[in-house]
């Protein structure tokens, strides 16, 4: 995968005047209508809280969302299906999708359309932050498999390709983690369950197609396309990529004939001078910044 301005709901109480004010002056508490201002005043006063505590009474509609397709998960005006494959898919990996709570309801999410290109039984979707055996005793045993690999670039992993030449046993399953790069680092380190398979990377110099959300350097692949990728050097199968990449493609192109601009990587922008917010001031935060300048890999 900022800081939120306090907004009044419905349910939060209202500050409304109760009896005169104290903001009188010395002329205005002497005279025959001394008393009358203030009364009238608190009258007032109550009439405005009736009209309001009416006001929260009403019955709050829902907002109307625009009926989805059940396939692409796009609403029905903007359905992809035309780019989907006819039939699911024919894979022989299984495919689990981790995907952080935040993600679910992101309209231009890519899950979807990767879900509704490949077989029901051979790509599941665990949505949460944590997990464990008690909580979900499928995806541990999944885990502990020595056939179960999962994707996520680091130190520790070996490159995909690489590693299946060697491997003694070909892996069956593979773990995506689905969200931001923050996110999928927290949900990667905190869950010790993520750490028992091999973990493993990609290795690419091909920019995202996923061109209209911002990634943070040009290496990095949104989560279709890093199914794509894998599932076609597991399956040995270029033509699955290309199946898979294709409603990705439309998405893209039809956001950008609609409005929606180039969003560049961080990398991009930093090294070019085009990064429009100040450097942070956070030690941590700046460190991450000049490596993205440096094309480091963080």
């Amino acid at each position: 995968m900022e800081p939120q301005k306090q907004a009044r709901t419905p349910g939060d109480p209202v500050a409304w005047p109760r009896g005169p004010s104290r903001s009188q002056t010395p002329d205005d508490e002497e005279g025959p209508e001394a008393n009358t201002a203030p009364a009238a005043a608190f009258l007032g006063a109550e009439a405005d809280d009736a009209c309001v505590d009416a006001l929260w009474e009403l019955p709050v509609e829902p907002a109307e969302r625009r009926p989805e397709c059940s396939r692409c998960s796009r609403p029905q005006k903007v359905c992809l299906c035309p780019f989907l494959p006819l039939h699911p898919l024919h894979i022989s990996t299984h495919l689990y999708i981790i995907q952080h709570p935040a993600e679910e309801n992101k309209v231009l999410r890519t899950v979807p359309l990767l879900a509704a290109c490949l077989p029901q039984d051979k790509c599941k979707v665990k949505i949460g932050r944590r997990f464990s055996e008690e909580r979900d005793p499928e995806l541990s045993t999944v885990c502990r498999k020595s056939d179960t690999l999962i994707l996520y670039p680091g130190a520790e992993a070996a490159n995909l390709e690489e590693f299946i030449l060697d491997s003694p046993v070909y892996p069956s399953t593979i773990i995506i983690i689905d969200g931001t790069w923050s996110q999928a680092k927290d949900i990667f380190y905190k869950n010790s369950l993520f750490r028992l398979p091999k973990q493993v990377q990609l290795k690419t110099s091909v920019s995202s197609q996923y061109v209209i959300r911002t990634q943070p350097t040009n290496r990095c692949l949104s989560t279709l396309e890093c199914a794509a990728a894998a599932l076609s050097i597991l399956e040995k199968n270029d033509y699955i990529q290309e199946t898979l990449l294709r409603p990705l493609q439309a998405l893209c192109s039809f956001q950008l004939q609609h409005g929606a601009q180039i969003r560049l990587s961080k990398e991009h922008l930093l090294k070019n001078g085009l990064y429009p917010k100040p450097m942070p001031k956070n030690k941590r935060k700046l460190r991450k910044m000049e490596l993205l300048m440096n094309s480091v890999k963080i």
